[in-house]
């Protein structure tokens, strides 16, 4: 075996390249090229003006923003107070807290139902992990992403900032769930409105509730007691 397979390469392929006297003279403001090269570069303003919607730029539809607690298709609230959003939170941002539904007091499908539900906007990253985490597709994230405002007090959602209005032909919570149906029946999405029994109970309970005439009353709850 010879020496040359064993002999360093050229050094001026591997070794810093030494600058020269301008080249030392410049180096400290070298680091400026490229914000002296934009300084006459035209400017581009993107107009946002909140009172004028028509000049928004619109998100992407895949934008992860503002957070939002969804219903099923009867009203009740798809939060079932699992807390697994708050237990995959990095920033710590959410907070719930959970409670029991009773049979006159049913808000969710179920056992429990989330009482307490806040949202830090102060710590959210808007990760969407916490949307990752929820099993029945109860926290889903908007394209809002209009959040500012003046007081920290302000940027700390509560349930109802968050809690979707309800649709037209939902009937208002709480109310039992479809007769002959459990959990599993909603989370498979088999419920396509609030049945007459449900609407019944809202009005002998809450006769006054302005949801008991707007109900879309639906004959039969799910695709099993159909059959």
């Amino acid at each position: 075996m010879s020496d040359k397979e064993f002999a360093q390469p050229d050094e001026s392929l591997y070794s810093p390249n030494k600058k020269g006297v301008l080249g030392r003279a410049f180096a400290p403001v070298a680091g400026f090229g490229v914000t002296f090269s934009t300084l006459f570069r035209p400017t581009v303003t993107e107009q946002y003006l909140p009172h004028k919607p028509e000049q928004k730029t619109p998100p992407r539809p895949r934008y992860h923003g503002m957070h939002r607690l969804n219903r099923y298709a009867d009203g009740l609230e798809k939060c079932i107070g699992c807390e697994l959003c708050a237990w995959a939170c990095p920033a710590d941002a959410i907070y719930v807290e959970a409670s029991s539904n009773h049979p006159g007091e049913q808000y969710s499908p179920g056992e429990r139902y989330g009482r307490v539900y806040q949202i830090n906007y102060l710590r959210c990253i808007f990760c969407s992990y916490c949307i990752q985490a929820c099993p029945t597709r109860a926290l889903t994230m908007t394209n809002e992403y209009e959040i500012a405002d003046q007081t920290r007090e302000s940027l700390i959602y509560e349930k109802q900032d968050l809690l979707v209005p309800l649709a037209e032909g939902m009937l208002a919570t709480p109310h039992p769930m479809a007769d002959g149906t459990t959990d599993a029946n909603y989370y498979k999405g088999e419920i396509t409105g609030p049945t007459q029994d449900q609407v019944d109970w809202v009005k002998q309970v809450r006769p006054d509730d302005p949801t008991v005439s707007s109900a879309r009353v639906t004959s039969v709850a799910t695709k099993e007691a159909q059959n």
